[in-house]
């Protein structure tokens, strides 16, 4: 079974965190919330947020991926952490999975890790950057990276995590069960 890390800041926007982490659950990936600190996490639009363990408590661990959420404050505190860069900087070297959305992004390209890249994000959070290709589209793969623009984009960004992780069949099973057409 695949495993999932959603490491979750005070200022994460909530319909992303909120959407990653019911969609890879109904896939069956395990998933684990773990916050930057132990205690609740308020979300952008004050949503209050229950982590499941902090992040000191699963660094040991081995995921196969790591999924950031957006929301400009949390993905300052993401980018500000250095356990947080660690840990992707860890993922990339190890050739696993490394997903973020909206504002998140910029945690990635400031980690050195879209160098040379296609990603996409909210507008304006990477404009100006000459060290990765900049792209419009809703989601955006580039080997083992994938990023996506915000919330309008957030079951498109993880059902394509899904199906990267479980296959196709899974991602249309999920997808189905929406009930989006």
């Amino acid at each position: 079974m695949a495993t999932v890390l959603v490491p979750l800041a005070h200022g994460c926007e909530e319909l992303e965190a909120v959407t990653i982490i019911d969609l890879l659950r109904r896939a069956g990936v395990t998933v684990t919330v773990a916050g930057l600190e132990a205690g609740p996490v308020t979300a952008s639009r004050g949503v209050m947020l229950l982590p499941e363990i902090t992040l000191d408590e699963v660094l040991d661990r081995d995921f196969d991926m790591v999924v950031l959420p957006g929301g400009l404050g949390g993905a300052q505190r993401l980018e500000a952490d250095q356990r947080i860069t660690a840990l992707l900087r860890r993922m990339a070297e190890q050739g696993r999975y490394v997903a973020a959305i909206c504002a998140a992004p910029k945690v990635l390209a400031s980690a050195g890790l879209l160098n040379d890249r296609e990603a996409t994000a909210y507008p304006g959070i990477l404009d100006g950057r000459t060290d990765l290709r900049l792209s419009s589209a809703a989601v955006v793969r580039d080997g083992t990276f994938i990023t996506s623009r915000g919330p309008g984009t957030a079951l498109d960004f993880a059902l394509n995590l899904i199906e990267i992780l479980c296959g196709r069949g899974q991602r249309d099973t999920v997808e189905s069960a929406l009930q989006r057409s």
